[in-house]
Formats: structure tokens, sequence, C-alpha cells
């Protein structure tokens, strides 16, 4: 299977399977120098590991990073980064009625179509597991983005499960690390946690939007046409498991406003650089930084296994009932904000060491 890489200079393979022993990513072209140790991967990688409340799935998985090679006394030597992660609660047993097979909204059917095999087991390369190894890699991005850029600060936080959204009115920053739902909005909190608990005692799901803020970015960062940060952004947000849309800023509410009201009017601010008067562009024109917050927001659907009857065929196209037993998200969408946090660290520095190398961090002078 190809295509398990992306980045231009930071690059990040992820390799290995839900049920198999390990899985982990590779990353080269990280700057030599950066100090990087297992316990600074692991915070990152305990925000999105399984099992933490209820409100995730049941699956207990330490999700203990390993660096196998790439650091030497705590520093990275600039070669090849090896982490590891492995399995340790795989139970394959749950999977067994669905070798045979397909379940309704997951990758089985077209893994099958293409490939004419599949691990059954969890899902193999398309169960979210996989993300765990974006998350180890983004450790070392953002080492990497504090070492280059100290300043740089990434969040992540959810604004809709299903019907409900928070109120923009309410938003506090300080609130988003004190919920399960990482939501910067107390009262919101409250009403997601019985919303959600009713839909997970039902055995269903739902589906999530998240927003991801990176602060800090400097200006400069992306180039025009085919290597627009937004490009890079979307494709990177596009990736994650169970992601249906991505928007920039406004987004798609960009074609509800006029002119006068998207444009963000530009200023001189107190301190010499440009000030905008306002963010629709979510901080990215014509592909370029512009200093302001870059805004990133994803759209996830509700997860497809649940415990309730459907309808599929099996590999021989017999018609059958099925219901996907095992442990699984009731959202996915909460442990995907820690994803979504991986996947912009790992742009930024990309972009940000692309421009390095093409301009040298020049930039054109204004006043």
């Amino acid at each position: 299977m190809s295509f398990n890489t992306f980045g231009h200079l930071f690059r990040v393979t992820t390799w290995g399977e839900s049920h198999g022993p390990a899985l982990g990513a590779t990353v080269d072209g990280c700057p030599p120098g950066v100090a990087v140790d297992e316990a600074m991967i692991q915070h990152w990688l305990d925000k999105r590991k399984p099992g933490q409340n209820k409100y995730t799935t049941q699956r207990r998985e330490p999700d203990a990073v390993r660096i196998l090679s790439g650091v030497f006394e705590g520093r990275t030597t600039g070669t090849t980064i090896q982490l590891m992660i492995e399995n340790t609660d795989q139970r394959s047993k749950d999977y067994g009625d669905i070798a045979e097979k397909f379940r309704p909204g997951h990758a089985d059917i077209t893994y099958w179509q293409k490939y004419g095999i599949r691990d059954y087991r969890g899902g193999g390369r398309s169960s979210a597991r996989e993300t765990a190894a974006r998350v180890a890699a983004s450790g070392i991005a953002r080492a990497a983005l504090d070492h280059l850029v100290p300043g740089i600060e990434i969040k992540g936080y959810m604004t809709r499960m299903g019907a409900h959204e928070i109120d923009r009115d309410q938003f506090d920053w300080e609130q988003i690390d004190q919920n399960p739902f990482w939501v910067p909005d107390a009262q919101a909190a409250g009403t997601w946690a019985d919303y959600l608990d009713g839909l997970r005692k039902s055995g269903s799901s739902v589906g999530a939007v998240i927003e991801v803020v990176a602060r800090g970015v400097p200006a400069g960062l992306g180039a025009p046409i085919y290597a627009k940060l937004d490009t890079d952004l979307a494709a990177a947000m596009m990736s994650i498991n169970a992601v249906k849309g991505v928007e920039i800023g406004e987004g798609m509410s960009a074609a509800m406003l006029t002119g006068e009201l998207n444009a963000d009017e530009i200023f001189m601010g107190n301190d010499g650089t440009p000030s905008f008067s306002s963010n629709h562009a979510g901080g990215i024109l014509g592909g370029i930084s512009t200093g302001q917050d870059v805004v990133v927001r994803f759209a996830v659907k509700p997860t497809s296994s649940i415990l309730q009857t459907r309808q599929t065929i099996t590999k021989s196209g017999k018609p059958a009932e099925i219901i996907t037993k095992g442990r699984h998200d009731p959202c996915v969408g909460i442990r995907a904000v820690p994803v979504g946090e991986a996947m912009m660290a790992c742009v930024i520095l990309d972009h940000l060491l692309l421009d390095r190398a093409q301009t040298g961090g020049q930039r054109g002078p204004i006043g």
C-alpha cells in the first residue's frame, strides 16, 4: 500500500495496524539540535489515548512511545527519527463476525474492492488507531517549532456535537482542558455530557466539528498556487479518519458575506507591523500566512461502528445483517481534537522549513 507519507521537508511516514503488534512513525527532515525526549512526546499522546473516560472507546492502551533512532543525549541528530507505540489491548475476537461482511460506513468494502485483501481486525490501516502515530510525530514537530520560532501555540477544541453548538459569546480558552470534550464553553460541556451519555447507552453515535487555531505563526509561510499553506492544511485535516469536510477561516460561510464584510481591512499597528480589522481569511491570503491566527475547522462523521442492526452484504454478495461489536467512540470527534492539533503542527513546521530554504526568512519591508 503506497501513500503512507505526508510533508515536503518535514516528512512523516506512519506504519502499523490497529491490531498488529505495534504502530509508529518515521520522521525525516527534523533539524538537528532540537531538545526531545519520550516524556515530551508522551504528553501529547496522553491527550489522544483511548479509555480515559466513558465518552471514548474503552480499549485500554497506554500508548507509550519509544524513540528508536535519531535522538542522542536528548537532542535530535538530523537523521531519521523512528517512533514506536506497542499495541497491548487488542481484542481481535470482537471482529470475527465481520470477517466475511462489510461494515456500512467503513472502508471495508473499498479496501476489498481495491486490494482484494483487508485486515478485518479493527480495520487495519483504516482504523483511527493509526492517528496515534501522527500525534507522536507531532511531538517532534512541536519541539522543533518551539526551537525555531518560540511562541507558536496550537490549540484545538470542539465547536459542535451533532445538533449542539457552542455559544461563541461564552468562549473561554481556559475551559478547553477542563472537560472531556475539549469545549471552550462550560455550559455546553454539561449539555453535551447528558446528550452523549444517552447516545452511548443506546448504542448509537454522533458527528462533530473541531476547530484548530495556530497563534504566533509568522507571516510569509506558504507559496502561491500548488504549495499554499491552506492547501496543505486542508489535505492534512482531510486525511484524518472520518473527516468529511474542511474549512479555512470563514470557510463555507464566506459565501454568505458581501465583499466589504469579508475583506479584512489592513492598518499599521502601534508596533510598526500590519494589523487587521478581522480574520475572515483564517490567517492565510493567497496561500501565504498573514501573521494572524491560522484557523482551520473540520467535520467528522458519526462513528460507523454502532450496536444497532444494519443491512449489508458479504464478500460473496449475499445480503446480511450486521451489528458491530467491540469498543468504539460514541463521538470520534473528541479524540480527533489532538489529532487535528498534530496535523497543524506538522504542516506549520513543514512550511516554516520550506520558507527558510527558499527565502532564508527574508521579508518585504513595510513602513
